[in-house]
């Protein structure tokens, strides 16, 4: 019975560790939003090829076939040594994981950790009940080293109770108290934003131009779900704020139009319509139609702010008779407009025409890139519908910061890091590469590719990789099975293959161009950095 309390202990350290793991996924998952954490799970069945798979095939041979005792206490002491071995190994690599996106314990991770214990307590509470039993006492040893081994599920379950009874009570009177906050800053002026790609960097290229006149409360980092929107509203938004500018992110159609519902914008800016998350939302349509719930549901005096370069802008049939204004750089039929624009490692600058006004206006920004520049665009497209001067607006622009992981340009020793690594898509990855294309020196691009894009997923890295060819000295693939579409991209430009480096581990890219060996600047592009969940 002795061997049966340590196996016990053993087994509820395992549980920590393991619980610790698939914690963290789940959280980096959106807590299974539109299934991600299962997918992960499927996607991921090493998860299940671990040593306590052995335990649960050695204690059910204990349970039901074995007759002997003497050889049943051997048979549990074998299955306590290989916990012993589990533990440590899942020790050690908690300790030396490098976690691009480290995991939080909030409210909601307590909550749930309360959920899943209840499911490890039962199993434990039969075991001590009955400790005089030993067919009952292993029995329960049996069925705690089965839930053990389907921790992943059984945190799941865990986490679907909870969803529908704790975290909906909770969400609902958060809401409420949101609701009530907004509904008494009647002077309040709030702005939406929303597109694939660009909703983060628009945002905060928005806040800053703002704050020259007014005081913006933009929502936190990339909080853009209606837990973000509530969190920022009850926690960060002040009496002071003229503004709140609200990112609204989406995975499936109907969900823009519920933070719409939520915070009632009257200014809406839709950055590009693209492919990301294609596999969620099931088709381009969809992403289309889910977008411009934000410019939907503008009040009749409210104004949006879209591209005319963007098709999918142009084409849809817009039924709000709200204001629009048209911002463009290829397109001169608009409200504002970019042109003669030029890329250094100083940032960027371009001049601008505003309609109705036969002055051009140069700018000057810190920030790379074409899509940088369409933010731009909205921002001053509101800011003079805003009552904001040009001039103020020029002043502005200049003092905008980068943004972090997204064409951040940064010098590291030996080289110029130009950082976009955060969420690439096809239009950013595309933009990225002209930015490379506009320096000078030895290029080189290090990227894992890009995930998320459904079943156009291969022909967009493929794609990718022909961009690349056009501009890169060298790239450096990180993952090898994410990067076969980009390598037959590059092979169809006939890239020089010899150039072409394949690892694992992006900080070895980092190792490998600080042994480049020339007398010129090197320029290195990091596209993209895919999350823990996508570590092959």
């Amino acid at each position: 019975m002795l061997v049966m309390f340590l196996l016990m202990l053993l087994m509820l350290i395992t549980v920590c560790f393991k619980s610790k793991k698939n914690l963290h996924m789940l959280q980096q998952n959106l807590y299974n939003e539109n299934q991600r954490y299962l997918h992960w799970i499927f996607k991921n069945p090493s998860v299940f090829l671990q040593f306590d798979i052995f335990c649960v095939l050695l204690l059910g041979y204990n349970t039901f076939c074995m007759k002997q005792f003497a050889y049943f206490q051997i048979v549990l002491l074998i299955v306590a040594i290989l916990y012993v071995l589990s533990n440590f190994q899942m020790y050690y690599r908690l300790k030396h994981a490098q976690n691009k996106k480290p995991f939080v314990v909030t409210a909601r991770v307590k909550r749930l950790m309360v959920t899943m214990s209840l499911f490890y307590l039962l199993p434990m509470v039969v075991f001590l009940c009955n400790v005089q039993n030993h067919q009952v006492g292993i029995s329960s040893v049996f069925a705690f080293s089965i839930l053990l081994y389907l921790n992943p599920f059984v945190l799941l379950i865990a986490n679907t109770i909870n969803k529908h009874t704790v975290e909906k009570a909770v969400y609902h009177h958060f809401k409420r108290k949101a609701i009530q906050k907004l509904a008494q800053m009647n002077h309040l002026k709030v702005i939406g934003i929303t597109g694939s790609y660009g909703k983060t960097s628009s945002k905060n290229i928005l806040s800053e131009i703002l704050n020259i006149k007014y005081i913006t409360r933009p929502t936190p980092k990339n909080l853009n779900t209606p837990y973000g929107l509530i969190m920022t509203i009850n926690h960060h938004l002040d009496k002071f704020d003229d503004i709140l500018i609200a990112e609204m992110g989406a995975y499936k159609k109907g969900e823009i139009q519920e933070l719409c519902d939520l915070v009632h914008p009257k200014y809406g800016i839709l950055t590009r319509i693209g492919t990301a998350h294609l596999e969620t939302f099931g088709s381009e349509e969809n992403i289309q139609k889910t977008k411009f719930e934000l410019i939907e549901s503008l009040p009749t005096d409210g104004v949006g702010i879209l591209n005319k370069d963007d098709p999918k802008q142009v084409s849809y049939p817009l039924k709000n008779t709200c204001k629009i204004l048209w911002i463009g750089i290829k397109e001169s039929d608009v409200d504002v407009q970019a042109c003669n624009m030029k890329c250094s490692s100083k940032g960027t600058t371009f001049d601008v025409l505003f309609k109705g006004n036969p002055k051009k206006y140069h700018f000057e920004t810190k920030l790379l890139g074409e899509h940088n520049v369409y933010n731009i665009l909205a921002s001053l497209a509101l800011g003079r519908e805003l009552g904001i001067s040009i001039t103020q607006l020029e002043q502005a622009v200049r003092l905008v910061k980068p943004v972090e992981h997204r064409l951040e340009l940064k010098k590291l020793g030996t080289f110029y890091q130009i950082d976009d690594a955060y969420n690439s898509n096809p239009s950013g990855a595309e933009s990225a590469c002209k930015v490379l294309g506009m320096m000078p020196g030895i290029k080189v691009v290090v990227t894992p590719g890009m995930v998320e894009l459904g079943e156009k997923e291969d022909f967009y890295n493929e794609r990718f990789g022909q961009q690349i060819a056009e501009v890169a000295d060298y790239v450096v693939l990180i993952g090898e099975k994410q990067t076969k579409a980009i390598r037959k991209g590059l092979q169809k430009k006939k890239f020089d293959m010899d150039n072409v480096i394949l690892y694992n581990d992006v900080r070895d890219a980092y190792t490998f161009i600080r042994g480049l060996r020339t007398q010129k600047e090197i320029y290195a592009l990091f596209e993209n950095d895919l999350p823990d969940t996508y570590n092959e």
